[in-house]
């Protein structure tokens, strides 16, 4: 099959996701408590999945801080799913840790895993996980991309698996036209900063790419206070005071144009209709805010380069030409080329010096951004 477009990724995603029995009812966790637009473009891939295309409905939704054992125990034996991404393995423990947890203490119903990458540094910490997993009767797991689908395969024998892609692109063909920012002659460097940024990807920014911009998600720049951040200073725990902060300065009077076109995104779209039916519609209503935040600063540049696997994502719903680099380990490298190769307007370069001819070539290519959406 071709997949040359956004809408091709979308259809081998309901092609794998079809593999499902159906279900009405189902319990969602492992909503993002933290500002990475990207995993927030998942969640909602899985809401907008669950909703539209299964019509079930969404009893319970929460993140890690939110969950209540004792909330979902009261629920009846529907199936739980955990969001899909990037956190099946041991670069982010607590996550795992949660995970792991839920799947030993439930196994009296159906679990599912959406499209997760796998990678453990630890040949330990996968035997464990292997072991929980396997333990489980009714456990279906799905990979985005066929380096975890072998890990999959050869290690959580006792379970179901599918490969499928990541599930933002659920979202393709999602209309953004609203969002309309004035776009300059500039290009895009989003360039992560955590564990999993590969040392090459750091580049040495030549100043022959003109009119770079080197940045991470806008969201990076927010003031973020978890539940633990909150107990440290006392002027944190004033009522309302960081909401103020990061609605009227951080995404407001900073940023007023986008402010406002983000309001319009959340409360006029017609999806926030959908989001406000389902449980716990703040977390929702919260992940659309986000993305709009990501779709704003795309549309600003008529050209990114990013080494995050949702960069390359968003870049590929909005239909913007953007290249593609590795991140610390196989993640973005297997994705690519599980299901994006063949999309035309992304170049995929290991090597840093390639660079400066890819974007060269690329703007040469696209002399306009397209961003159809």
């Amino acid at each position: 099959m071709t997949i040359s477009t956004p809408e091709n990724v979308k259809e081998v995603l309901h092609n794998s996701l079809g593999e499902l029995d159906k279900f009405e009812e189902c319990i969602l966790l492992d909503n993002p408590d933290h500002y990475n637009i990207g995993d927030h473009l998942i969640w909602l891939g899985s809401v907008l999945f669950l909703t539209d295309t299964l019509k079930t409905k969404i009893k319970y939704a929460t993140g890690i801080n939110g969950f209540s054992d004792a909330s979902l125990k009261k629920m009846d034996k529907c199936p739980i799913i955990f969001n899909g991404g990037g956190a099946l393995g041991d670069l982010y423990e607590g996550f795992q840790n949660f995970r792991e947890s839920i799947i030993e203490n439930y196994r009296d119903r159906p679990i599912l895993i959406f499209p997760q990458t796998i990678y453990f540094r630890n040949p330990e910490n996968l035997k464990k996980a292997a072991k929980v997993f396997n333990s489980h009767p009714n456990l279906t797991l799905f990979t985005r991309d066929q380096v975890s689908y072998e890990i999959a395969l050869k290690n959580f024998g006792n379970c179901r698996v599918i490969k499928a892609p990541d599930m933002a692109f659920q979202m393709a063909g999602l209309s953004t036209d609203s969002i309309q920012p004035a776009q300059d002659n500039s290009s895009l460097y989003l360039c992560r900063k955590d564990q999993e940024l590969k040392a090459t990807s750091n580049l040495r920014v030549s100043s022959k790419i003109k009119n770079l911009v080197l940045e991470d998600w806008v969201s990076d720049r927010w003031t973020l206070r978890t539940t633990k951040q909150l107990s440290k200073g006392w002027y944190w725990r004033i009522p309302g005071l960081v909401r103020i902060i990061r609605e009227v300065y951080e995404r407001g009077l900073a940023t007023p144009k986008e402010w406002l076109s983000r309001q319009n995104w959340k409360y006029f779209h017609t999806n926030t209709a959908k989001f406000k039916t389902t449980h716990n519609s703040p977390i929702n209503l919260a992940s659309w805010g986000l993305m709009h935040s990501g779709i704003y600063q795309f549309k600003r540049h008529r050209l990114i380069i990013t080494n995050r696997l949702h960069g390359h994502i968003l870049s590929t719903l909005l239909e913007i030409p953007h290249i593609f680099l590795p991140n610390s380990y196989y993640k973005n490298e297997a994705f690519y080329e599980a299901w994006t190769s063949q999309i035309p307007f992304c170049r995929f370069i290991k090597d840093p010096s390639e660079l400066e001819v890819a974007v060269e070539e690329m703007l040469e290519s696209y002399p306009l951004s397209i961003g159809l959406n």
